[in-house]
């Protein structure tokens, strides 16, 4: 018998800024992926960051099967993980305007979501160097798992993280890089909780760190509480999500029977 029962899912949170240089960012990920097995999330855009606000980041768009995602397959197979990041998608119907993409590659694992809500909001316009993807939420099979993909801003409209609810996810996924400011560390650490009570799932949130963005990744169990959390600088977080605590906290809190829509 294994230390893990074979129901759980161990979750590996790399909590890394990316740089300016996609081939730096590429060797990052084989150097701070932990081995497996389990599943590894890095945060949005790690292929390459934004740079300045409004900056055009169509000159690092790849295919989802170019530089960026080849390594991911690589370095989740040579370490025995699924494995999830963030990347500038390839969008040839506005070549000017990428998608802001999560690559995921693993064991029988082969999943790309492109991010659905843009961050316009707090003086920040992401729709004028990025397009939005459609409304097609995604959930992916992980070891027995149904993983829900969301990134940064998606979190805000609960909608899509019920969508994903509703297609079975059993987990929430949040790559971001949630870009710090007068309450924005206290809104990150909510809606994650929030998103896990109402919808009695785990979430997952692996943002970029501090000092441009908020940092503070956390894992959160279906009744809301910590199963691991990082402060504002790089870190590694690791935490197991358990069958037995999802199956007791819907027993418990049955909201989504209840529900009346």
């Amino acid at each position: 018998m294994s230390a893990h029962q074979a129901s759980d899912l161990v979750v590996h949170v790399v909590q890394e800024a990316s740089t300016l240089d996609p081939p730096e960012n590429r060797a990052l990920l084989a150097e701070k992926t932990p081995a497996g097995p389990g599943l590894v999330v890095f945060p949005e855009a790690f292929a390459r960051d934004f740079g300045h606000a409004g900056s055009d980041v169509s000159g690092f768009a790849e295919t989802e099967d170019g530089e960026f995602a080849t390594e991911v397959e690589r370095v989740a197979k040579e370490h025995g993980v699924t494995l999830l990041a963030g990347m500038f998608g390839v969008n040839e119907k506005d070549p000017a305007r990428p998608f802001n993409t999560l690559i995921m590659r693993g064991d029988g694992v082969s999943a790309a979501y492109r991010k659905i809500h843009l961050y316009d909001s707090f003086g920040w316009k992401e729709s004028e160097r990025l397009s939005a993807g459609p409304w097609a939420p995604v959930v992916v099979p992980v070891s027995g798992w149904l993983v829900g993909l969301m990134t940064c801003y998606d979190l805000r409209f609960p909608e899509l993280a019920r969508a994903l609810v509703d297609r079975g996810a059993e987990v929430l996924v949040v790559p971001a890089a949630w870009v710090a400011g007068h309450r924005k560390l206290d809104h990150w650490q909510t809606l994650l909780r929030a998103r896990a009570i109402e919808n009695t799932v785990y979430v997952v949130g692996a943002a970029q760190p501090g000092p441009r963005y908020t940092g503070h990744s956390a894992i959160y169990d279906p009744m809301g509480d910590v199963v691991a959390s990082a402060g504002p600088e790089d870190e590694v977080i690791s935490g197991t999500l358990h069958r037995n605590v999802l199956i007791e906290a819907r027993e418990t809190n049955p909201s989504l029977i209840n529900r009346r829509l």
